[in-house]
């Protein structure tokens, strides 16, 4: 297929998670999009209406992912788009045991209803360079063949890799279906608001002592062009999705204006402690392995294909500065309580190590 070409956008689409900032602009667009006849939101009972005024257009239907297969039959869907996963686990609402429900077990349960959708002919599902893991064992470069050296130890990672075992199990089941799985490098930019951009927004940043890992990022608008293409047009197949180029972790906070904090590798679940003490967001083992090792994903398909390039990483960056400009500095109270934290943290490790020894 040429990149960019079309063999007919689907005529009813799908949008799972559309209670969530990229599945409901995923579902505007496509709304907004005279190929398409009509869009239809998905997403669980309890979701808000945080969104409603964008999903204008959008038939929204709230039910339980169990429910969904009967849905795809009755409507005569002709494609799907999965962005209903969870990237963090939330204590608030159920933790690590309602992130894997939602992701794995939810994503079992949307194959299993298109499985029995007879006139489904597309699917995109939203996936993650997460997959890759993050260890010192990495290559330079991941390209989509390239197996992760370690299981990732974080949950989203994990997650990752089994919904795509998933996918390809589909795959072979319909090959009938173009089914279309997009690696995504994690998002930044004006309007993203992720783990990632409140770790850049803090105004002290945690990282590892003797560390500085290459990051690549997406801005989010880029990564909303890609998911309609992927939808309007055909492009079977696994594409990494990340800006072009790379930054460093301490250019990334230097650029930003914060101050960089560094703590022992050992200690680094109490810098994760510091940042939550200070009053930002919540962090993971897979963001804190990608502070440690960072990730760096080869994007040639992606570009060849669809004829696409994203913005780079650092422009995608340098766009989420812009927006942030003004926030939150350092305050002489806040990196006293952060030295005192990283300090502490220095201590219990140092004691830690005495006692094994």
């Amino acid at each position: 297929m040429t990149p960019g070409g079309t063999l007919g956008a689907p005529g009813v689409v799908v949008v799972t998670g559309v209670g969530r900032y990229l599945g409901a602009h995923v579902a505007a667009r496509l709304a907004a999009d005279p190929r398409t006849e009509r869009v239809i939101g998905v997403d669980g009972p309890e979701s808000g209406g945080e969104f409603a005024e964008l999903l204008d257009g959008v038939e929204r239907i709230r039910i339980e992912p169990g429910s969904l297969g009967g849905l795809l039959a009755d409507l005569d869907v002709d494609a799907v788009v999965h962005l209903a996963l969870v990237t963090a686990p939330d204590q608030q609402h159920g933790g690590r045991s309602a992130m894997k429900d939602q992701n794995v077990i939810g994503t079992m349960q949307m194959l299993a209803a298109c499985q029995r959708a007879p006139r489904l002919r597309k699917l995109v599902v939203r996936s993650s360079t997460a997959a890759y893991g993050a260890s010192f064992r990495d290559p330079a470069v991941f390209t989509e063949e390239t197996e992760p050296r370690e299981v990732p130890r974080g949950g989203f990672g994990r997650d990752i890799l089994d919904i795509e075992g998933y996918v390809r199990g589909f795959r072979r089941r319909r090959p009938d279906v173009t089914a279309t799985v997009l690696r995504f490098a994690p998002f930044i930019g004006s309007t993203a608001d992720t783990t990632l951009t409140r770790y850049f927004s803090q105004p002290v940043v945690p990282t590892v002592f003797g560390r500085d890992p290459r990051l690549q990022f997406l801005h989010i608008d880029d990564a909303l062009e890609v998911l309609h293409r992927s939808i309007v047009e055909d492009h079977p197949g696994t594409y990494n999705v990340a800006g072009p180029g790379v930054l460093s972790l301490s250019q990334a906070i230097r650029r930003a204006g914060r101050v960089a904090v560094p703590v022992l590798e050992p200690g680094l679940s109490g810098a994760a402690a510091l940042a939550r003490n200070l009053g930002f967001g919540r962090y993971g083992l897979d963001q804190v392995d990608l502070f440690v090792h960072g990730r760096v994903v080869d994007t040639t398909r992606l570009e060849r294909e669809y004829g696409f390039t994203p913005r780079s990483t650092a422009a995608a960056f340098d766009d989420f500065i812009h927006a942030h400009h003004g926030g939150r500095v350092v305050t002489r109270s806040q990196l006293a309580t952060a030295e005192q934290l990283v300090l502490d943290g220095i201590r219990q490790v140092r004691a830690a190590v005495r006692e094994r020894t």
